[in-house]
């Protein structure tokens, strides 16, 4: 490499068209943690990640799971007075369907009008590579860090992390932080960047409805024998009320109200409602009408339905009565509710919801607890530092609507506070065709994360 650069804001432009070939590389493996028919691929993107934290000079391995392996990068040269950084991160990705809905292929990474279209550009091995090619310009350039670092990279995020929470518990001292950052998340708007003070949590479950013993022809046995996809939709359909609040009884009774100086904090933000319609084609309309969007969104809870089948659903008829219904049903969370508890509830409810002549099972799939940060002190200023220095703007507080479950377990198994800044935007298409990651947040947040080692070396 010739001509040496000392500054790594200045190695990371120089480099910038390495980095971007870099990460093509990376989104070009379909790390999709759910389908086994991946699991070689959620191998080699572990085995990418290790091998590209060596390379920037860190010590790097890949570790075994029941599930898919976790990779461990450490650089521990800042000395034990230095604190101690832990940075999580995921490189599984969702799965990609409906694929005929990609304008380009989805592990075919295509920068186009500032944006780079890929599973996974935003969610999250984009910007879990943003840490990486910071923490490789501060080694390039100056040969240490700042601080001690530990990168955890698991692939299995996108399924509920079943596998993390015991990981951390094992290797607890070897994961020792005095901060966990996490870059998961959004920007509150382009040129706005933005700090999280809560996610909310996730209690999934599938709903099976079971009548009689075998399908039935629907002439012959309909308007004597109870349909279970009736009976299922008009229990989904009454989950609301007509003011979009939730009808299980006992559900709000652990909701905690946010203290006044959130709540405007929240109502001061310029939320454009026309905007958010053209982003996701429809008007921000749902959940609970005594709540603006973002309050919906941030700090009440929701139920949704994320899937419906029964019965017959191939080309033309078939007059048939089901034997069978199932709905795959999520409850996003807020503090202090618990997946165990909504479960108790839900399961509660369903039963006195249930017609004669149907059986109701709820099947939990997973759930994470909600997450809550006091948004003050050394440890915001400096990221809030970090994002001014590179973006030009003073970050806002904001919430999340999504669950990162671990969050809430690294906190309690390492002691470490938690920092949430991340570099997505609206409308990034997370979980949905044509994901995106914008190349001006992709810069900026190299140049952020490389300030942000610097501001948490600070006293």
């Amino acid at each position: 490499m010739s001509g040496a650069i000392s500054d790594p804001i200045d190695f990371a432009t120089r480099e910038r068209v390495r980095f971007y070939r870099e990460l093509d590389e990376f989104l070009r493996i379909p790390s999709v943690s759910a389908k086994s028919e991946h699991d070689a691929d959620t191998g080699r993107a572990a085995d990418w990640v290790r091998e590209r934290l060596v390379r920037a000079g860190l010590d790097a391995e890949v570790i075994a799971t029941p599930g898919h392996p976790v990779v461990v990068g450490e650089w521990r040269g800042a000395g034990p007075r230095a604190p101690t950084v832990l940075i999580y991160g995921h490189y599984d990705v969702q799965p990609v369907e409906p694929l005929e809905l990609w304008d380009t292929p989805p592990f075919e990474p295509n920068i186009r009008d500032g944006r780079i279209y890929a599973r996974g550009s935003a969610d999250d091995k984009g910007q879990l590579f943003l840490h990486i090619k910071a923490l490789e310009a501060h080694l390039a350039t100056r040969g240490r860090l700042p601080v001690n670092v530990v990168v955890l990279a698991e692939g299995e995020e996108e399924v509920g992390s079943p596998n993390l929470v015991p990981f951390v518990r094992e290797h607890r001292d070897r994961l020792a932080a005095d901060t966990v950052v996490i870059s998961d998340s959004a920007m509150f708007a382009p040129g706005i960047p933005s700090l999280l003070f809560s996610l909310r949590g996730l209690a999934y479950f599938e709903i099976h409805a079971t009548g009689p013993a075998s399908d039935l022809h629907s002439g012959a046995y309909g308007g004597a024998v109870v349909n279970p996809a009736n009976a299922l939709a008009r229990i989904i359909g009454e989950l609301h009320d007509e003011t979009g609040r939730i009808t299980i009884p006992g559900f709000y009774d652990d909701v905690r109200t946010p203290p006044q100086d959130t709540l405007d904090g929240i109502r001061g933000l310029p939320f454009d409602a026309d905007g958010y319609a053209r982003e996701v084609g429809t008007i921000p309309a749902g959940g609970e009408h005594a709540y603006s969007p973002l309050e919906r969104l941030w700090i009440r809870p929701s139920c949704d339905v994320n899937g419906m089948w029964s019965g017959y659903t191939g080309e033309g008829a078939k007059t048939v009565l089901p034997a069978h219904a199932t709905a795959k049903v999520s409850f996003r969370l807020v503090p202090d509710q618990s997946p165990d508890r909504v479960k108790v509830l839900l399961e509660e409810h369903l039963a006195r919801m249930a017609p004669p002549g149907v059986k109701i099972k709820v099947v939990e799939l997973h759930g994470g607890r909600p997450w809550l940060a006091q948004p003050e002190g050394p440890l915001f200023a400096a990221a809030a530092n970090a994002l001014e220095r590179s973006f030009g703007a003073r970050p806002v507080l904001t919430g999340e609507g999504g669950s990162i479950p671990i969050v809430v377990e690294l906190e309690e198994i390492l002691g470490a506070n938690s920092l949430l800044l991340g570099f997505a935007l609206p409308g990034a298409n997370m979980h949905a065709p044509n994901e995106w990651f914008a190349t001006d947040c992709f810069e900026k947040g190299i140049d952020t994360l490389i300030h942000l080692y610097d501001e948490l070396a600070q006293p």
